[in-house]
């Protein structure tokens, strides 16, 4: 299982579709929990947050448990919230118990930066929560505000940890660079699908 955390809008979805193009490992980004279950419930409700905890919970004991290759999960992380913690392990547990891999990687970026690639198309095709924009840049910026949403290197000695700046890198230098890091299996490279490049967040 591979983790790729960060703050909003860092390019966690992007990155982990080339990732996943790569190397067979199926992604499940963070807001195919959460867009359909606003649909019926708001954001930060109980119903909420028990509905798109059980569905992570669920999904990833299923893949866990699976003959698939792996799963890459998106994630923000606030690192000074100890529930966050114990949402990650709970989640990295079903593939530990098994004796799979369970890596971290963790992208970082200017606020400015991640402020341009929160108004960006692929962002506003997956995610249609954000689709209004001012709205979605004052909880970026409100979120940067009130939570510690980069490690700050307190794991860079972690060998199952792996923290990029993507400020100005590609999703296609990132990928790679997580690949070449974690000895990831690629693909060959002709059987590599297409990923859409029409834009940077996620």
């Amino acid at each position: 299982m591979l983790f790729i955390i960060g703050p909003p809008a860092v390019g966690k979805m992007t990155v982990g579709e080339e990732i996943a193009a790569r190397t067979g490992l199926r992604l499940f980004h963070n807001h195919l929990a959460i867009e359909p279950v606003l649909r019926f419930f708001p954001f930060g409700s109980p119903p909420f947050g028990r509905l798109v905890d059980r569905f992570r919970c669920d999904l990833i004991e299923e893949v866990a448990a699976s003959d698939l290759p792996g799963l890459i999960f998106t994630y923000v992380w606030a690192f000074d919230l100890p529930e966050d913690e114990q949402a990650v392990q709970r989640f990295a547990h079903p593939f530990r118990r098994r004796g799979g891999r369970v890596l971290f990687l963790e992208l970082e970026a200017t606020q400015e930066e991640r402020l341009r690639r929160n108004e960006s198309t692929s962002r506003l095709a997956e995610k249609p929560s954000k689709r209004d924009v001012s709205a979605s840049r004052r909880d970026l910026l409100d979120l940067d505000r009130q939570y510690q949403l980069n490690s700050i290197g307190q794991f860079d000695d972690r060998a199952d940890y792996l923290r990029i700046n993507n400020t100005d890198l590609t999703p296609e230098q990132v990928a790679m660079a997580a690949i070449t890091h974690f000895r990831l299996h690629r693909q060959p490279e002709q059987d590599v699908p297409s990923v859409s490049r029409s834009g940077r967040s996620a």
